[in-house]
């Protein structure tokens, strides 16, 4: 990573990561991923990936493609729709992610820590997905660096996400569904990502992705806890509420906002 972050907004990132609207940003990562139907190969047969099948087919065909998504040709796999979702990428640090872990996540801490930022958890995520695939409709409980690596994705969210989904309601999971509610499109933040794009998603924010192309893979930094010189964002303050009065609960949600 050569420089700071730069934001599209006048502002710089210190000043635009606590509220809404999501913002596209640029973090120069020395990083050079390998082709997106490797890393599906490889992935695909993890015990611990998450993936599944979509399309108009009838129920036997989801299954059964399901039952064959780990074996059959990753050239027939990727003719299929499907999103897939993969939380352990240290997993792969020594192989299929080599270099990973020193040129994109230690300068990103490092920057972060030097800005004066602290967190409890900063991850990545990665999603796979094919033409016409949709994400869920849902909020995630940490902010995330979205980067856009091999195809495209539209990243839908809302300008004003407090007018259609109050933090408290995002805390409670009341977003998850697998379509957006019906609104207004002038209301909606729709972003499409090509390759090497990124963005910033805020935490307990709704939104939703469409992939545009053949295959689309990115990968999320993940930041559980984020906080600035002692001030969390403003949506988090409500989670942070929540927490306080049901501490059993706290982290035990963090990862499985993420939906996939």
């Amino acid at each position: 990573m050569h420089a700071p972050v730069s934001v599209t907004d006048p502002h710089n990132f210190t000043a635009c990561w606590r509220q809404p609207p999501n913002f596209r940003l640029h973090v120069p990562f020395d990083y050079l991923f390998m082709p997106a139907i490797d890393i599906l190969d490889h992935i695909r047969q993890d015990e611990e990936v998450r993936f599944t099948i979509l399309g108009e087919e009838d129920w036997q065909v989801r299954m059964d493609r399901t039952a064959a998504f780990r074996t059959d040709p990753v050239e027939e796999i990727i003719t299929w729709p499907f999103r897939l979702v993969h939380f352990n990428l240290s997993r792969f640090y020594g192989e299929l992610l080599e270099g990973f872990q020193d040129e994109v996540m230690i300068p990103w801490r490092t920057y972060l820590a030097s800005q004066g930022f602290t967190w409890q958890r900063c991850a990545p995520i990665l999603f796979l997905s094919s033409q016409g695939a949709t994400s869920t409709y849902h909020n995630d409980n940490s902010h995330g660096l979205v980067w856009q690596v091999h195809g495209v994705k539209t990243f839908h969210s809302y300008h004003n996400p407090d007018k259609h989904l109050s933090a408290e309601a995002a805390v409670i999971g009341e977003t998850t569904a697998e379509e957006p509610p019906t609104h207004d499109e002038t209301d909606r933040q729709s972003v499409t990502m090509h390759p090497g794009d990124q963005l910033w998603s805020h935490a307990l924010t709704p939104h939703w992705v469409t992939t545009e192309s053949p295959l689309a893979l990115s990968v999320t930094l993940s930041h559980g806890g984020l906080c600035h010189q002692g001030r969390y964002a403003e949506r988090e303050q409500a989670l942070r509420s929540h927490w306080d009065k049901n501490p059993a609960e706290a982290w035990t949600l963090d990862l499985g906002h993420t939906r996939y």
